[in-house]
């Protein structure tokens, strides 16, 4: 079952949450809204979900318009969606099986398919040898599972789940999620949206990812087309890590070079013309697109802080008030208040226009 958002705005008296979203949504899909906290990402799933009703706009599952913020509510049990939430909401009282059957229990399912069913789904996430223990005897990643096999316990056309690996461990966030998506692709095989702040996790696991940011989306697109086409300085600094590098700078069209303060970038002859016009701009580029090298040639920085990490040093370099971060290979030794020579591949540069923040190149 697809989905189709179309102009939906939520308002909350005067607070805008959902500002004119359009959002398509293929049947089958893993659609990963990703934004900052308060940036209306869990409101939209709630609108799909049925939770609350839109203010403005038509909500689509599938053929079926299900909120026109008018007359037409279709309620959420009769959505054919399941919600997995951030806090998994078990019911303490029961069992983690009673928590599995409890949608089938409420829908008055046969008994022998609500046991069929349970232990189908405990299997399948591996937590069968779970079912008699209560949820204050299960870890957080036994209750993320937990959570997922009731929402999966009626077989649903579109599943739902709000920030649902937020209060694991780093460790076991990294598992459940590969879990979830081999899930997602074997298993599962339904339209699922898929909410979270974290980019690592929307990239790993989404077909197309949705950028928001104060209620509206910015960008809609796989890893790879945000990554390498961001649309503007939002969404380019938003992913990565270490974010995009971001100067100020102005365009010296009569001699052909981006000044950016201490030092200046000849620019390619294909940028010319794009640049024609512009002056105030954003020179953009990813840690990873720039090279430094002890030896004489490029543009000398101060090497301000050191980083390592396990398989890879950060370094934050500074030249008067500019300073940018890239990333050293394992090769390569420095010294905080070394000078660094930096190299621009300008081959992976991004301009941005500094006014509305918008991607020219």
């Amino acid at each position: 079952m697809g989905i189709r958002l179309e102009n939906v705005t939520k308002r909350f008296g005067n607070v805008v949450a959902v500002d004119n979203v359009n959002l398509e949504i293929n049947e089958g899909e893993l659609m990963v809204l990703l934004g900052p906290s308060g940036c209306g990402k869990t409101t939209t799933l709630r609108l799909i979900a049925g939770l609350e009703r839109v203010t403005e706009g038509k909500i689509f599952l599938g053929d079926e318009l299900v909120d026109d913020g008018g007359i037409t509510h279709v309620r959420p049990k009769n959505r054919s969606v399941s919600m997995v939430f951030q806090s998994y909401a078990l019911f303490p009282h029961l069992n983690v099986f009673g928590n599995i059957a409890f949608p089938a229990r409420v829908n008055r399912r046969p008994r022998s398919e609500i046991k069929k069913r349970a232990h189908e789904l405990a299997e399948m996430l591996e937590i069968e040898k779970l079912l008699h223990r209560k949820p204050d005897e299960i870890s957080g990643g036994e209750a993320q599972r937990v959570a997922l096999a009731r929402a999966l316990m009626l077989k649903p056309k579109l599943l739902l789940l709000d920030e649902p690996l937020a209060n694991l461990d780093a460790k076991l966030r990294l598992s459940t999620r590969a879990d979830l998506k081999r899930l997602h692709k074997e298993e599962l095989k339904c339209t699922t949206v898929y909410v979270t702040h974290d980019q690592v996790e929307a990239l790993s696991m989404a077909d197309r990812v949705a950028v928001m940011k104060d209620g509206r989306i910015l960008q809609v697109g796989t890893g790879d087309e945000l990554s390498d086409r961001p649309r503007n300085t939002f969404v380019a600094s938003f992913l990565g890590s270490p974010p995009m590098n971001m100067i100020d700078c102005t365009f010296d069209e009569l001699n052909g070079r981006l000044d950016l303060g201490p030092f200046a970038i000849k620019v390619p002859k294909s940028w010319i013309e794009p640049l024609k016009g512009h002056r105030e701009l954003i020179f953009g580029i990813r840690p990873g697109s720039i090279t430094v090298h002890q030896e004489e040639g490029g543009i000398g920085f101060e090497v301000y802080v050191l980083e390592p990490l396990v398989e890879e040093t950060i370094l934050t370099l500074r030249r008067e008030d500019v300073m940018i971060k890239t990333i050293l290979p394992p090769d390569r030794r420095f010294r905080m208040g070394e000078t660094a020579q930096v190299e621009f591949n300008l081959d992976k540069a991004y301009i941005f226009d500094r006014n509305t923040g918008e991607a020219i190149l």
